[in-house]
């Protein structure tokens, strides 16, 4: 059992780790310390739901509806497209736009709503919990519920690490011309991700 839930732990950090939409976005909002909390509990809660359905057996969804994959991919290509753009202008806007302090912060429920779009609409997302840590939980029989809790676990303190960490980085953000590069490299990463969906990723 022991076993089953560090490797369970160390399958969900690795497949979480690398910068994608939804960590790039916990990363920007922590940076700017606006409902860091939410958002991370938001990440962290879809993940335990997904690993929960992928260890249950539910990782045949996309047989079983041939068109969900198909649906969930395109949705995620233009939402990713439009949320890319939106940080390109933010970034074109200048630096100023984007203080961490600024008054006007976003709203819970937009920002909420974007993330929860970021994490749903997002098929590498089903493909790396439900599919593929379903699909490694059964090689640890009996102790699926170990691994998946454990994994679970490893999501949380993944987001947690980067949504409040974040602002260790908060001198370097200090400056507005860090932030102009921050939406633009939050930018390029949501059309990269949308280009390699659109071309079959």
């Amino acid at each position: 059992m022991f076993q089953a839930a560090v490797n369970g732990y160390l399958v969900a950090l690795s497949l979480i780790l690398a910068i994608g939409a939804q960590n790039a976005f916990v990363l920007r909002q922590g940076l700017r310390r606006e409902h860091v909390g939410p958002v991370v509990a938001v990440c962290a809660l879809s993940d335990a739901v997904l690993i929960t359905a992928g260890v249950a057996g539910f990782g045949s969804l996309s047989a079983a509806v041939p068109w969900f994959g198909e649906a969930m991919r395109w949705l995620g290509v233009v939402f990713l497209l439009v949320y890319g753009a939106l940080r390109f202008r933010a970034a074109l806007r200048g630096g100023e736009a984007l203080q961490p302090t600024e008054n006007g912060a976003a709203p819970l429920g937009k920002v909420l709503l974007t993330c929860l779009v970021l994490t749903w609409a997002n098929p590498h997302v089903y493909l790396d919990t439900v599919v593929l840590i379903g699909s490694i939980s059964a090689q640890y029989a009996p102790h699926q519920l170990a691994f998946g809790v454990a994994a679970a676990c490893g999501s949380l303190s993944f987001f947690t690490a980067l949504g409040f960490g974040a602002r260790l980085l908060a001198p370097v953000f200090a400056r507005p011309a860090a932030w102009v590069w921050l939406e633009v490299g939050v930018g390029v990463t949501m059309w990269a991700i949308a280009a390699g969906l659109a071309l079959g990723g």
